[in-house]
Protein backbone atom coordinates (compact mmCIF):
# COMPACT_ATOMS: atom_id res chain seq x y z
CA UNK A 1 0.00 0.00 0.00
CA UNK A 2 1.23 3.19 -0.90
CA UNK A 3 1.71 5.61 1.84
CA UNK A 4 2.08 9.66 1.25
CA UNK A 5 5.11 10.76 3.74
CA UNK A 6 4.24 14.62 3.28
CA UNK A 7 1.53 14.42 5.62
CA UNK A 8 1.11 14.27 9.63
CA UNK A 9 4.08 14.01 12.55
CA UNK A 10 7.38 12.86 10.72
CA UNK A 11 8.33 11.48 14.22
CA UNK A 12 5.35 9.13 13.82
CA UNK A 13 5.62 8.72 9.85
CA UNK A 14 8.93 7.27 9.93
CA UNK A 15 8.99 5.66 13.03
CA UNK A 16 6.56 3.29 11.19
CA UNK A 17 8.20 3.78 8.28
CA UNK A 18 11.14 2.58 9.39
CA UNK A 19 9.97 -1.08 10.93
CA UNK A 20 9.01 -2.68 8.33
CA UNK A 21 12.35 -1.78 6.73
CA UNK A 22 14.39 -3.09 10.21
CA UNK A 23 12.42 -6.45 9.16
CA UNK A 24 13.27 -6.11 5.85
CA UNK A 25 16.72 -5.36 6.04
CA UNK A 26 17.32 -7.97 9.10
CA UNK A 27 15.75 -10.46 6.54
CA UNK A 28 18.59 -9.24 3.60
CA UNK A 29 21.31 -10.20 5.99
CA UNK A 30 19.98 -13.29 7.15
CA UNK A 31 20.41 -14.44 3.81
CA UNK A 32 24.25 -14.20 4.15
CA UNK A 33 23.91 -15.24 8.28
CA UNK A 34 22.64 -18.26 7.25
CA UNK A 35 25.30 -19.23 4.41
CA UNK A 36 28.06 -18.57 7.36
CA UNK A 37 26.10 -20.57 10.25
CA UNK A 38 25.32 -23.76 8.43
CA UNK A 39 28.78 -23.63 5.88
CA UNK A 40 30.68 -23.01 9.40
CA UNK A 41 28.77 -25.85 11.27
CA UNK A 42 28.61 -28.45 8.97
CA UNK A 43 31.87 -27.89 6.56
CA UNK A 44 34.08 -26.71 9.32
CA UNK A 45 36.17 -23.60 9.97
CA UNK A 46 38.13 -23.58 6.62
CA UNK A 47 35.06 -23.43 4.66
CA UNK A 48 33.58 -20.54 7.00
CA UNK A 49 36.84 -18.81 6.30
CA UNK A 50 36.38 -19.55 2.23
CA UNK A 51 32.75 -18.01 2.59
CA UNK A 52 33.64 -15.52 4.96
CA UNK A 53 36.72 -14.19 2.96
CA UNK A 54 34.57 -13.10 -0.08
CA UNK A 55 32.25 -10.99 2.16
CA UNK A 56 34.40 -7.92 0.83
CA UNK A 57 33.96 -9.26 -2.52
CA UNK A 58 30.13 -9.34 -2.05
CA UNK A 59 30.10 -5.97 -0.39
CA UNK A 60 32.06 -4.72 -3.36
CA UNK A 61 29.00 -5.62 -6.16
CA UNK A 62 25.88 -5.78 -3.27
CA UNK A 63 26.76 -2.18 -2.11
CA UNK A 64 26.96 -0.94 -5.79
CA UNK A 65 23.57 -2.67 -6.75
CA UNK A 66 21.91 -1.97 -3.58
CA UNK A 67 22.80 1.71 -3.83
CA UNK A 68 22.39 2.14 -7.46
CA UNK A 69 19.10 1.24 -7.29
CA UNK A 70 17.71 3.17 -4.57
CA UNK A 71 19.55 5.91 -5.96
CA UNK A 72 17.36 5.56 -9.27
CA UNK A 73 14.41 5.27 -6.63
CA UNK A 74 15.01 8.96 -5.36
CA UNK A 75 13.64 10.34 -8.47
CA UNK A 76 10.47 8.11 -8.87
CA UNK A 77 9.98 9.03 -4.71
CA UNK A 78 10.41 13.23 -5.69
CA UNK A 79 7.37 12.48 -8.26
CA UNK A 80 5.58 10.81 -6.32
CA UNK A 81 5.60 13.47 -3.68
CA UNK A 82 5.06 16.18 -6.27
CA UNK A 83 1.89 14.39 -7.30
CA UNK A 84 3.24 13.58 -10.79
CA UNK A 85 2.11 10.37 -11.51
CA UNK A 86 2.50 9.86 -15.24
CA UNK A 87 5.94 11.18 -14.14
CA UNK A 88 6.18 8.18 -11.47
CA UNK A 89 5.08 6.23 -14.38
CA UNK A 90 7.76 7.21 -16.98
CA UNK A 91 10.60 6.80 -13.62
CA UNK A 92 9.47 3.09 -13.45
CA UNK A 93 10.24 2.38 -17.01
CA UNK A 94 13.42 4.26 -16.60
CA UNK A 95 14.81 2.36 -13.55
CA UNK A 96 14.11 -0.92 -15.32
CA UNK A 97 16.24 -0.18 -18.25
CA UNK A 98 19.26 1.11 -16.54
CA UNK A 99 18.72 -2.13 -14.12
CA UNK A 100 19.02 -4.63 -16.95
CA UNK A 101 21.89 -2.41 -18.40
CA UNK A 102 23.64 -2.55 -15.32
CA UNK A 103 23.19 -5.94 -15.13
CA UNK A 104 24.47 -7.74 -17.71
CA UNK A 105 28.37 -5.42 -17.05
CA UNK A 106 28.34 -6.33 -13.45
CA UNK A 107 27.55 -10.40 -14.22
CA UNK A 108 30.44 -10.15 -16.67
CA UNK A 109 32.45 -8.14 -14.76
CA UNK A 110 32.04 -10.41 -11.74
CA UNK A 111 33.10 -13.69 -13.34
CA UNK A 112 35.88 -12.87 -15.06
CA UNK A 113 37.65 -11.06 -11.81
CA UNK A 114 36.86 -13.52 -9.08
CA UNK A 115 39.55 -15.56 -9.04
CA UNK A 116 41.95 -12.99 -9.70
CA UNK A 117 40.65 -10.87 -6.68
CA UNK A 118 41.05 -13.20 -4.69
CA UNK A 119 44.37 -13.88 -5.70
CA UNK A 120 45.45 -10.47 -5.21
CA UNK A 121 43.98 -10.74 -1.99
CA UNK A 122 46.34 -12.91 -1.39
CA UNK A 123 43.25 -14.93 0.30
CA UNK A 124 45.13 -18.44 1.74
CA UNK A 125 45.87 -21.63 -0.03
CA UNK A 126 43.88 -23.73 1.95
CA UNK A 127 40.29 -21.64 1.40
CA UNK A 128 41.20 -19.76 -2.44
CA UNK A 129 38.98 -22.97 -4.18
CA UNK A 130 35.87 -23.06 -2.22
CA UNK A 131 36.33 -18.93 -1.99
CA UNK A 132 36.19 -18.98 -5.70
CA UNK A 133 33.47 -20.96 -6.42
CA UNK A 134 31.19 -19.47 -3.90
CA UNK A 135 31.53 -15.99 -4.72
CA UNK A 136 31.27 -16.81 -8.17
CA UNK A 137 27.74 -18.47 -8.19
CA UNK A 138 26.82 -15.68 -6.43
CA UNK A 139 28.06 -13.06 -9.32
CA UNK A 140 26.70 -15.10 -11.82
CA UNK A 141 23.24 -14.38 -10.46
CA UNK A 142 23.78 -10.84 -9.16
CA UNK A 143 20.92 -9.58 -12.28
CA UNK A 144 18.41 -11.39 -9.94
CA UNK A 145 19.76 -9.14 -6.87
CA UNK A 146 19.71 -6.15 -8.94
CA UNK A 147 16.21 -6.91 -10.44
CA UNK A 148 14.88 -7.58 -7.29
CA UNK A 149 16.51 -4.60 -5.36
CA UNK A 150 14.79 -2.18 -8.10
CA UNK A 151 11.47 -3.74 -7.95
CA UNK A 152 11.44 -3.51 -3.85
CA UNK A 153 13.27 -0.38 -4.08
CA UNK A 154 10.62 1.64 -6.35
CA UNK A 155 7.54 -0.17 -3.93
CA UNK A 156 9.34 1.77 -0.89
CA UNK A 157 9.63 4.97 -2.64
CA UNK A 158 6.24 4.95 -2.74
CA UNK A 159 5.85 4.81 0.93
CA UNK A 160 4.86 0.99 1.10
CA UNK A 161 8.13 -0.01 3.51
CA UNK A 162 5.99 -3.09 4.82
CA UNK A 163 5.41 -5.14 1.28
CA UNK A 164 9.06 -5.23 0.75
CA UNK A 165 9.83 -6.79 3.86
CA UNK A 166 7.34 -9.57 3.51
CA UNK A 167 9.13 -10.27 0.03
CA UNK A 168 12.56 -10.31 1.62
CA UNK A 169 10.86 -12.77 4.23
CA UNK A 170 9.63 -15.01 1.69
CA UNK A 171 13.20 -15.06 -0.01
CA UNK A 172 15.09 -16.03 3.49
CA UNK A 173 12.58 -18.64 4.50
CA UNK A 174 13.05 -20.02 0.58
CA UNK A 175 16.91 -19.95 1.34
CA UNK A 176 16.65 -21.45 4.73
CA UNK A 177 14.79 -24.19 2.73
CA UNK A 178 17.54 -24.73 -0.05
CA UNK A 179 20.17 -24.53 2.11
CA UNK A 180 20.31 -27.57 4.47
CA UNK A 181 18.47 -28.95 1.06
CA UNK A 182 21.85 -28.53 -1.10
CA UNK A 183 24.81 -28.58 1.47
CA UNK A 184 23.91 -31.50 3.76
CA UNK A 185 21.24 -33.77 2.09
CA UNK A 186 22.49 -33.20 -2.10
CA UNK A 187 26.07 -32.86 -0.88
CA UNK A 188 27.25 -29.42 -2.49
CA UNK A 189 29.08 -28.20 -0.24
CA UNK A 190 30.36 -24.49 -0.52
CA UNK A 191 28.46 -24.37 -3.57
CA UNK A 192 25.63 -25.34 -2.72
CA UNK A 193 25.68 -22.46 -0.37
CA UNK A 194 25.20 -20.07 -3.46
CA UNK A 195 23.09 -21.90 -5.18
CA UNK A 196 20.52 -21.98 -2.22
CA UNK A 197 20.94 -17.92 -2.48
CA UNK A 198 20.37 -17.82 -5.76
CA UNK A 199 17.27 -20.63 -6.03
CA UNK A 200 15.49 -18.38 -3.73
CA UNK A 201 16.18 -15.20 -5.76
CA UNK A 202 14.49 -16.42 -8.55
CA UNK A 203 11.09 -16.94 -7.03
CA UNK A 204 11.39 -13.96 -5.06
CA UNK A 205 11.69 -11.71 -8.01
CA UNK A 206 8.93 -13.31 -10.04
CA UNK A 207 6.54 -12.82 -6.71
CA UNK A 208 7.60 -9.42 -6.42
CA UNK A 209 6.67 -8.86 -10.13
CA UNK A 210 3.46 -10.43 -9.83
CA UNK A 211 2.93 -8.27 -6.68
CA UNK A 212 3.42 -5.20 -8.80
CA UNK A 213 1.33 -6.06 -11.79
CA UNK A 214 -1.92 -6.75 -9.33
CA UNK A 215 -1.83 -4.41 -6.49
CA UNK A 216 0.49 -1.45 -7.21
CA UNK A 217 -0.89 0.40 -10.35
CA UNK A 218 0.80 3.44 -9.93
CA UNK A 219 4.41 1.15 -11.57
CA UNK A 220 1.85 0.33 -14.40
CA UNK A 221 3.77 1.48 -16.73
CA UNK A 222 2.20 2.03 -20.76
CA UNK A 223 4.13 1.41 -23.86
CA UNK A 224 4.84 5.01 -24.49
CA UNK A 225 6.41 5.15 -20.73
CA UNK A 226 9.01 3.55 -22.25
CA UNK A 227 10.91 5.77 -24.63
CA UNK A 228 12.90 7.52 -22.59
CA UNK A 229 14.61 10.18 -23.47
CA UNK A 230 18.71 10.94 -22.75
CA UNK A 231 18.13 13.52 -20.39
CA UNK A 232 15.04 10.87 -18.27
CA UNK A 233 17.96 8.60 -18.48
CA UNK A 234 20.75 11.07 -16.97
CA UNK A 235 18.10 12.57 -14.17
CA UNK A 236 18.50 8.95 -12.65
CA UNK A 237 21.82 7.78 -13.18
CA UNK A 238 23.08 11.33 -11.76
CA UNK A 239 21.94 9.95 -8.71
CA UNK A 240 21.96 6.40 -8.62
CA UNK A 241 25.22 5.82 -9.78
CA UNK A 242 27.32 8.03 -7.09
CA UNK A 243 25.26 6.10 -4.55
CA UNK A 244 26.25 2.61 -6.10
CA UNK A 245 29.38 3.49 -6.37
CA UNK A 246 29.66 5.39 -2.62
CA UNK A 247 28.96 1.63 -1.69
CA UNK A 248 31.32 0.38 -4.58
CA UNK A 249 34.01 2.63 -2.73
CA UNK A 250 33.74 1.67 0.59
CA UNK A 251 33.81 -2.17 -0.16
CA UNK A 252 37.49 -1.63 -1.76
CA UNK A 253 38.52 -0.43 1.73
CA UNK A 254 36.98 -3.37 3.33
CA UNK A 255 38.99 -5.30 0.60
CA UNK A 256 41.86 -4.02 1.49
CA UNK A 257 41.91 -4.47 5.18
CA UNK A 258 41.03 -8.32 3.99
CA UNK A 259 43.94 -8.39 2.75
CA UNK A 260 45.91 -7.56 6.04
CA UNK A 261 43.39 -10.05 7.56
CA UNK A 262 44.75 -12.88 5.51
CA UNK A 263 48.14 -12.18 6.69
CA UNK A 264 46.56 -13.14 10.17
CA UNK A 265 45.62 -16.37 9.09
CA UNK A 266 42.33 -18.84 9.01
CA UNK A 267 41.75 -18.50 12.60
CA UNK A 268 41.25 -14.24 12.29
CA UNK A 269 39.49 -14.69 9.21
CA UNK A 270 37.39 -16.59 10.84
CA UNK A 271 36.37 -15.01 13.51
CA UNK A 272 36.15 -10.96 11.79
CA UNK A 273 33.65 -13.50 9.21
CA UNK A 274 31.51 -14.72 12.13
CA UNK A 275 31.27 -11.18 14.23
CA UNK A 276 30.86 -9.24 11.02
CA UNK A 277 27.76 -11.30 10.15
CA UNK A 278 26.31 -10.19 13.44
CA UNK A 279 27.57 -6.36 13.25
CA UNK A 280 25.82 -6.39 9.63
CA UNK A 281 22.84 -7.72 11.14
CA UNK A 282 22.87 -5.60 14.19
CA UNK A 283 23.69 -2.34 12.04
CA UNK A 284 20.86 -2.67 9.82
CA UNK A 285 18.46 -1.00 12.19
CA UNK A 286 20.38 2.24 12.19
CA UNK A 287 20.24 1.93 8.28
CA UNK A 288 16.62 0.89 8.07
CA UNK A 289 16.09 4.54 9.90
CA UNK A 290 18.40 6.30 7.38
CA UNK A 291 16.70 4.38 3.87
CA UNK A 292 13.36 5.67 6.17
CA UNK A 293 14.84 9.34 5.84
CA UNK A 294 15.73 8.86 1.62
CA UNK A 295 11.60 7.79 1.13
CA UNK A 296 10.91 10.64 3.61
CA UNK A 297 13.28 13.98 2.33
CA UNK A 298 12.43 12.43 -1.36
CA UNK A 299 8.65 13.17 -0.76
CA UNK A 300 8.81 16.24 1.30
CA UNK A 301 11.49 17.52 -0.99
CA UNK A 302 8.63 16.84 -4.61
CA UNK A 303 6.11 18.57 -2.37
CA UNK A 304 8.57 21.60 -1.55
CA UNK A 305 7.60 21.14 2.43
CA UNK A 306 11.69 21.67 3.48
CA UNK A 307 10.48 22.43 6.94
CA UNK A 308 9.61 18.94 7.61
CA UNK A 309 12.63 17.82 6.47
CA UNK A 310 14.62 19.41 9.04
CA UNK A 311 12.46 17.96 12.18
CA UNK A 312 12.54 14.68 10.06
CA UNK A 313 16.18 14.45 10.55
CA UNK A 314 16.05 15.96 14.17
CA UNK A 315 13.28 13.05 15.53
CA UNK A 316 15.24 10.36 13.12
CA UNK A 317 18.68 11.08 14.97
CA UNK A 318 16.90 10.93 18.54
CA UNK A 319 15.64 7.35 17.44
CA UNK A 320 18.25 5.71 15.77
CA UNK A 321 20.62 7.20 18.18
CA UNK A 322 18.78 5.60 20.94
CA UNK A 323 18.31 2.25 19.26
CA UNK A 324 22.42 1.91 18.53
CA UNK A 325 22.76 2.39 22.28
CA UNK A 326 21.28 -0.20 23.25
CA UNK A 327 21.84 -2.83 20.57
CA UNK A 328 25.98 -1.71 21.03
CA UNK A 329 25.64 -2.39 25.11
CA UNK A 330 23.88 -6.30 23.84
CA UNK A 331 26.61 -7.08 21.29
CA UNK A 332 29.11 -5.96 23.87
CA UNK A 333 27.93 -8.47 26.81
CA UNK A 334 26.71 -10.61 24.86
CA UNK A 335 29.60 -10.91 22.01
CA UNK A 336 31.27 -14.30 22.75
CA UNK A 337 27.79 -16.31 23.13
CA UNK A 338 26.68 -14.75 19.50
CA UNK A 339 30.23 -15.84 17.69
CA UNK A 340 29.92 -19.37 19.15
CA UNK A 341 26.87 -19.77 17.49
CA UNK A 342 29.25 -20.03 14.31
CA UNK A 343 31.89 -22.26 14.96
CA UNK A 344 30.72 -24.03 18.26
CA UNK A 345 32.66 -25.33 21.28
CA UNK A 346 36.58 -25.95 21.26
CA UNK A 347 37.65 -22.63 19.13
CA UNK A 348 38.09 -20.38 22.20
CA UNK A 349 40.35 -17.81 19.89
CA UNK A 350 38.43 -17.84 17.01
CA UNK A 351 35.28 -16.91 19.70
CA UNK A 352 37.42 -14.54 21.88
CA UNK A 353 38.70 -12.63 18.56
CA UNK A 354 35.35 -12.83 17.06
CA UNK A 355 33.68 -11.04 20.50
CA UNK A 356 36.58 -8.17 20.47
CA UNK A 357 35.32 -7.00 17.29
CA UNK A 358 32.08 -6.43 18.71
CA UNK A 359 32.89 -4.94 21.89
CA UNK A 360 35.16 -2.36 19.70
CA UNK A 361 32.54 -1.41 17.26
CA UNK A 362 29.75 -1.98 19.27
CA UNK A 363 31.24 1.05 21.59
CA UNK A 364 31.13 3.42 18.38
CA UNK A 365 27.84 2.35 17.19
CA UNK A 366 26.16 6.19 17.78
CA UNK A 367 28.16 7.73 15.05
CA UNK A 368 26.61 5.27 12.46
CA UNK A 369 23.59 5.98 13.55
CA UNK A 370 24.30 10.14 12.48
CA UNK A 371 25.89 9.00 9.71
CA UNK A 372 23.29 6.73 7.77
CA UNK A 373 20.52 9.76 9.18
CA UNK A 374 22.47 12.50 7.78
CA UNK A 375 23.89 10.57 4.09
CA UNK A 376 20.11 9.24 3.28
CA UNK A 377 19.25 12.61 3.81
CA UNK A 378 21.40 14.33 1.74
CA UNK A 379 20.73 11.38 -1.15
CA UNK A 380 17.26 12.08 -0.64
CA UNK A 381 17.38 15.64 -1.49
CA UNK A 382 19.09 14.53 -4.83
CA UNK A 383 22.66 15.09 -3.64
CA UNK A 384 25.78 13.30 -4.56
CA UNK A 385 29.12 14.93 -4.41
CA UNK A 386 29.83 14.86 -0.51
CA UNK A 387 28.02 11.18 0.00
CA UNK A 388 30.65 10.20 -2.19
CA UNK A 389 33.71 12.15 -0.91
CA UNK A 390 32.35 10.33 2.71
CA UNK A 391 32.36 7.22 0.70
CA UNK A 392 36.02 8.04 -0.44
CA UNK A 393 36.76 9.41 3.59
CA UNK A 394 35.88 5.58 4.72
CA UNK A 395 38.30 4.16 2.34
CA UNK A 396 40.99 6.16 3.60
CA UNK A 397 40.52 5.33 6.81
CA UNK A 398 39.93 1.78 6.38
CA UNK A 399 42.85 1.29 4.22
CA UNK A 400 45.02 3.52 7.20
CA UNK A 401 43.32 0.02 9.05
CA UNK A 402 45.21 -2.08 7.29
CA UNK A 403 48.46 -0.80 6.39
CA UNK A 404 49.12 0.78 9.56
CA UNK A 405 47.04 -0.93 12.62
CA UNK A 406 46.81 -4.05 11.92
CA UNK A 407 50.63 -4.08 11.01
CA UNK A 408 51.89 -2.99 14.42
CA UNK A 409 48.84 -4.16 16.56
CA UNK A 410 47.51 -7.13 14.68
CA UNK A 411 43.75 -8.18 15.10
CA UNK A 412 42.46 -5.08 17.30
CA UNK A 413 43.91 -2.81 14.79
CA UNK A 414 41.51 -4.63 12.31
CA UNK A 415 38.66 -4.08 14.91
CA UNK A 416 39.24 -0.61 14.70
CA UNK A 417 38.86 -0.25 11.08
CA UNK A 418 34.81 0.44 10.99
CA UNK A 419 34.56 2.91 13.97
CA UNK A 420 37.21 4.87 12.14
CA UNK A 421 36.13 4.94 9.13
CA UNK A 422 32.58 6.57 10.14
CA UNK A 423 34.50 9.15 12.02
CA UNK A 424 36.01 9.89 8.64
CA UNK A 425 32.84 9.74 6.72
CA UNK A 426 30.10 11.44 9.11
CA UNK A 427 32.20 14.53 9.07
CA UNK A 428 31.84 15.93 6.03
CA UNK A 429 28.40 14.90 5.78
CA UNK A 430 27.58 16.88 9.26
CA UNK A 431 29.33 20.05 7.31
CA UNK A 432 27.16 19.30 4.09
CA UNK A 433 24.11 18.90 6.37
CA UNK A 434 24.85 22.46 8.62
CA UNK A 435 25.11 24.19 5.02
CA UNK A 436 21.96 22.27 3.48
CA UNK A 437 20.13 23.35 6.22
CA UNK A 438 20.68 26.93 6.16
CA UNK A 439 19.70 26.47 2.24
CA UNK A 440 16.37 24.60 2.79
CA UNK A 441 15.65 27.05 6.21
CA UNK A 442 15.79 30.47 3.36
CA UNK A 443 14.06 28.36 0.81
CA UNK A 444 11.82 27.56 3.36
CA UNK A 445 11.19 31.63 4.23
Amino acid sequence: MTKNLTEGSPARLILFFTLPLIAGNIFQQLYAFVDTLIVGRFLGVNALAAVGCTGCLMFLMMGFVIGTSAGLSIVTGQRYGARDYSGVRRSAATCGIVAVAISIVLTIFGILTARPLLILMETPPEIIDGATSFISIIYAGISLVMLFAMQTNLIRSLGDSRTPTMMLAFGLILNIIFEPLYIIVFGWGIPGAALATVSSQVIANVVCFIYIMKRVPALWTRRSDWRVSKSEIWEHVRIGLPMGFQGSVIAIGAIILQVALNHLGPLAVAAYAAAQKIDTIAVMPMMSFGMAMAAYTAQNYGARKLERIKEGVKKCIMMSGAFSIAVGLFNIFLGSRLVELFVGAGEEQVVEYGALYLIVNGACYFILSVLFVIRYTLQGLGQTVVPTIAGVMELVMRTIAALVLCRYFGYIGACWANPLAWVGSVTPLLIAYVITRRSLVDKAE
